[in-house]
């Protein structure tokens, strides 16, 4: 059952990651990567909101779907090509937004429940 739960919740997870991130890119201010703040800072929102709720709500929504639509390795890669193209304060901006912003939004999500 686990299985199932966690497979369902990234079959939702990481195509929405796709449609919002392809859908963003289009419009990109060169300077900072949107679309992957967005997507981390709401997946973060989504943890929150999972972290005390039952085992197989956490399995669906906090392994599953936040697991498959938050993307480390894209926020890894973006901020390493930032400072490989001596953008610094850009790179140590987006580096300082996506953690407060996520923590941030963990914590209203936990509020909130």
């Amino acid at each position: 059952m686990r299985v199932l739960l966690i497979s369902l919740g990234a079959g939702v997870g990481a195509p929405l990651r796709y449609l919002i991130d392809k859908n963003l890119r289009k419009t990109r201010i060169n300077l900072l990567p949107l679309e992957t703040l967005l997507i981390n800072v709401l997946g973060s929102f989504v943890l929150g909101v999972t972290v005390h709720r039952s085992a197989n709500i956490g399995y669906l929504f906090g392994t599953g779907f936040a697991g498959a639509f938050t993307t480390w390795s894209a926020f890894a890669l973006e901020t390493h090509d930032l400072f490989k193209t001596k953008k610094h304060w850009i790179a140590w901006s987006y580096l300082g937004l996506t953690l407060t912003l996520g923590v941030c939004a963990a914590a209203v999500g936990n509020a909130l429940t």
